[in-house]
């Protein structure tokens, strides 16, 4: 594993990239499943919209709480062990959610099995390993594994729309369940290799001096990054989580319906990858600015367009858009604070974006159940995402007044 002169980069560093890639993918299969099946579910049981969103935000809230966790756990052991043990927690709660009789039965299932035990590994330490094997073309990595919700949004709502249709939702989430063991478990095994050792000279990069970061108190600056993350994850999971039950709602065939999110994951795998350049380019501050702009532009647009070409574009040009937010946080985190504290702080980062998630995937359930529509879910939505693009323009402000370098040294 040869290194280049001044820099951590080795080959062997995007095996690593391409291999979390593919556990990220598989792995985001588990919210996926469940955003597919929510109609049936609340049918088969005749549940409001609600209770199903409520196991979808548990299985956030469990994953983000969960990341802290298998973050300590990366950052003693190394990324390997938690990761092989979230894929097996991840594969054998989709086999227990194929057997649910009851909300609290699915509620365990999607909360701690496959979010507090399984998702929790699927992100949190992938990101923190990788931005350990990359400095120059960091935010191309990380957005590269980044993009794994794209591709898994491209690939598994019209695969798990087609066995809902032929063999029922229990039974997608059993063939799921054993499809992760049988590949999650193998592909941990690309990471059991350690990242290389940092350079003389840059085991300490980061802007923080004296325990403070933009000229304020470093952990001040970590609670406005997971602020605005509650803005663009609340707003981006009500779109992410509703937009098919929202098509069928307006009289389109679930198969069209499900293709939305197709449209708009396959938009979001290119895009990212993009934005990961545009990244290693400009700065993660301000790449994640252009990308909240722009999610919150086509959220306006799904409140009120209702024709099936229009919500072809919205979903596409969503995808273009919100895509580039997601993979700036760790960029900033890395750019901002020493690099002996990534593990925790991106992990903490990803728990506020779980938080995120979940407010947005009930609170799109509950605002559908008081009103009957998702138009004000989507205008609720655009009004996270200014509390978003206000909070990171502050921290864009104060990085430029004191003439910051936006890119890592």
């Amino acid at each position: 594993m040869a290194q280049r002169e001044g820099s951590v980069e080795t080959r062997y560093g995007w095996i690593v990239v391409f291999g979390s890639l593919a556990i990220h993918t598989i792995g985001l299969g588990s919210p996926i499943v469940l955003w597919v099946a929510l109609k049936p579910i609340a049918a088969e049981f005749d549940w409001p919209r609600s209770v199903p969103s409520l196991a979808y935000s548990m299985m956030m809230i469990g994953a983000g709480a969960g990341g802290i966790m298998m973050g300590w756990w990366m950052d003693k052991k190394g990324v390997f062990q938690p990761v092989i043990f979230g894929a097996v927690m991840l594969g054998i709660g989709a086999l227990v959610a194929s057997q649910s009789e009851g909300r609290w039965s699915l509620y365990v299932a999607n909360g701690i099995l496959i979010g507090l035990l399984g998702k929790a590994a699927m992100i949190t330490p992938l990101v923190a390993n990788v931005t350990h094997w990359f400095d120059r073309r960091r935010g191309l990595a990380v957005s590269i594994i980044a993009s794994g919700q794209g591709l898994a949004g491209a690939i598994w709502p019209p695969l798990f729309r087609l066995l809902n249709d032929e063999y029922g939702w229990r039974e997608t989430y059993m063939i799921f369940g054993i499809f992760a063991l049988c590949t999650m478990v193998p592909l941990a095994l690309l990471l059991r290799p350690k990242a290389p050792i940092t350079p003389l000279g840059r085991a300490r990069d980061g802007h923080m001096m004296d325990g403070r970061v933009l000229n304020l108190p470093a952990n001040a600056v970590q609670g406005l990054l997971c602020f605005a993350t509650i803005g663009c994850c609340t707003a981006m999971a009500i779109p992410i989580v509703h937009l098919v039950s929202h098509g069928t709602d307006l009289g389109f065939a679930r198969a069209r319906a499900a293709e939305f999110l197709t449209v708009l994951f396959g938009a979001a795998f290119v895009s990212r990858i993009l934005y990961g350049m545009l990244a290693d380019r400009i700065g993660g501050v301000l790449t994640l600015l252009i990308g909240s702009a722009c999610q919150a532009t086509m959220l306006l647009a799904f409140a009120y367009v209702t024709s099936l070409p229009a919500l072809y574009i919205s979903a596409l040009l969503f995808g273009l858009g919100f895509a580039g937010i997601m993979p700036c946080y760790p960029l900033i985190i890395r750019l901002l604070f020493p690099a002996n504290q990534a593990g925790w702080r991106i992990a903490t980062f990803y728990m506020f974006a779980a938080l995120g998630m979940a407010i947005g995937g009930w609170m799109g359930g509950y605002i559908f159940d008081l009103t009957g529509s998702y138009s004000n879910a989507f205008l609720a939505a655009f009004g996270f995402t200014v509390m978003n693009f206000t909070t990171i323009g502050f921290i864009y402000l104060r990085q430029t007044r004191l003439g910051l370098n936006p890119l890592p040294a």
